[in-house]
């Protein structure tokens, strides 16, 4: 292991489980899907942003989503006429959040949420007022408070009338966010106790533009600028081998993270441990991914990490990104992942422009693993963007497929709500739960992910269907 100082400044930076079923439609028609283009754009301190949102997850309330230096965004309207607005996509919270136009972080400096946009209500002839029982409080005091309303919808050419969504009046973050997670992750639900509303997907599925409430997601390599996710279908070119279909596991009782079970781990042909059954978040608003200290440790220990806890980031040479091994991530059999090692080599650089160097002079870069210290486990885009993700929540599913870097063409078929007649996802025979790394406690105690400053998602346009891309 290189032991240095590193220099630098702020960055810039149960029984077999079923699977998915896949159909080419038999009408002639087009598959109901959505096809989102995702955005990526750099971030800051993504360590510290990614701290940030989990240590607020053992806070009271189950939403949360300041999205400051999010890493992929799509554009769509609210309104009419339609208002514009820049989305941060997130697995890990619920609720279509942006900011209203005098909302207190908004109206001074007036340009500060000019990207993301503002929501005026009086200029829009389809919003109808809900409630004011969006809320979000975390434990440092930041979050948002606001009304939620419903409102027409729209991306790309697909509108989609009467979506619940929230406008934040007194807010901290500048940065709309669409989570597509659990609707049991809501706010109204969180807070309040209230009935879950169907948001983005689960309207879908409601209003017939997609056959059931499931998307897949695919971010593309680390020099990729987008990604795409695909509401209601998944596009086989974007992946290699088969779909596995492995369980969602529950937490405090009910289904309402992405929560599923690792059971290895290994650093090409050194294994790091075979026999785990260890709870993980797949969240595309982490911007790395977050292991238990040991295991991190002995990652770092192989490929020569430098941890410096002062910063909580490992650090390794920008050269590693040059080298051919890879990381294997082990689900319930047969379901791997394999994570190159040049997808975990972040290469930042500080404020001043200037690269991170150790104290020899070498370019340092950030290594794409951390340690969870004992809060939740998650594997973020430095996981997925090697992973083609189908989050299945009607049938409280997730398939996992290798990632087809840099695919060209699409072949695209629907997820249907019934056994399939195209085999593109199998099931594990005897699928694992996990024994550790998913709290036991009641509803009310986990926090939505997914406003790191890492990640998210979103889309573009197909016939019947819909597109969004990631920036």
């Amino acid at each position: 292991m290189k032991v240095t100082r590193i220099f630098y400044a702020t960055l810039s930076l149960a029984s077999a489980t079923g699977a998915i079923s896949l159909h080419k439609r038999q009408d002639g028609l087009e598959p109901r899907v959505l096809a989102l283009d995702l955005q990526r754009s750099t971030i800051r301190d993504p360590v510290g942003n990614d701290r940030k949102r989990l240590a607020r997850r053992s806070g009271s309330i189950n939403v949360g989503i300041d999205n400051l230096q999010s890493l992929y965004f799509f554009n769509a309207s609210l309104g009419t006429p339609a208002q514009n607005f820049r989305l941060h996509l997130d697995t890990g919270s619920s609720d279509l959040w942006v900011n209203s136009n005098n909302s207190t972080l908004c109206s001074t400096p007036a340009d500060v949420c000019a990207t993301s946009g503002l929501y005026n209500a009086a200029k829009s002839s389809t919003y109808k007022f809900v409630s004011s029982e969006f809320n979000i409080t975390y434990a440092d005091g930041s979050g948002a408070a606001g009304d939620y309303a419903t409102e027409t919808f729209r991306v790309g050419k697909t509108e989609i009338k009467e979506l619940q969504f929230g406008i934040g009046y007194e807010t901290s973050s500048d940065q709309g966010v669409l989570g597509i997670g659990y609707p049991s992750n809501e706010a109204q639900v969180a807070l309040f106790g209230g009935e879950a509303y169907d948001n983005l997907p689960a309207k879908m599925a409601a209003d017939g533009l997609i056959a059931s409430n499931a998307y897949s997601l695919w971010l593309d390599d680390l020099d990729s600028a987008s990604g795409t996710i695909l509401f209601g279908g998944v596009d086989r070119k974007r992946f290699i081998g088969d779909l596995i279909t492995v369980p969602i596991q529950k937490f405090g009782g009910r289904f309402s993270q992405f929560y599923i079970t690792l059971t290895g781990l290994s650093v090409g042909s050194d294994t790091v441990d075979d026999d785990l059954a260890l709870g993980v978040i797949l969240d595309s608003g982490s911007t790395l991914t977050y292991l238990p200290t040991s295991l991190a440790e002995a990652v770092y220990e192989i490929v020569g990490a430098d941890y410096e806890s002062g910063a909580s980031t490992a650090y390794v040479p920008c050269d590693l990104a040059n080298a051919s091994g890879n990381l294997t991530f082990s689900f319930s059999s047969p379901a791997n992942i394999t994570v190159p090692l040049s997808e975990l080599v972040l290469d930042f650089t500080a404020t001043t422009g200037r690269r991170l160097r150790f104290d020899d002079g070498e370019p340092a870069c950030m290594f794409g693993i951390a340690p969870s210290s004992g809060g939740t486990n998650i594997l973020g885009d430095t996981f997925l963007r090697s992973a083609y993700v189908v989050f299945d929540l009607g049938n409280n599913e997730v398939s996992l497929a290798q990632s087809n870097f840099n695919a060209d063409g699409s072949d695209i078929v629907e997820i249907g709500s019934g056994d399939g007649a195209v085999p593109a996802a199998t099931g594990v025979d005897e699928p694992v739960s996990a024994a550790s790394g998913v709290s036991s406690s009641g509803a009310g105690s986990l926090s939505p992910l997914g406003k790191d400053g890492g990640v998210s998602l979103f889309v573009g346009a197909l016939a019947l269907g819909f597109v969004w891309s990631l920036v």
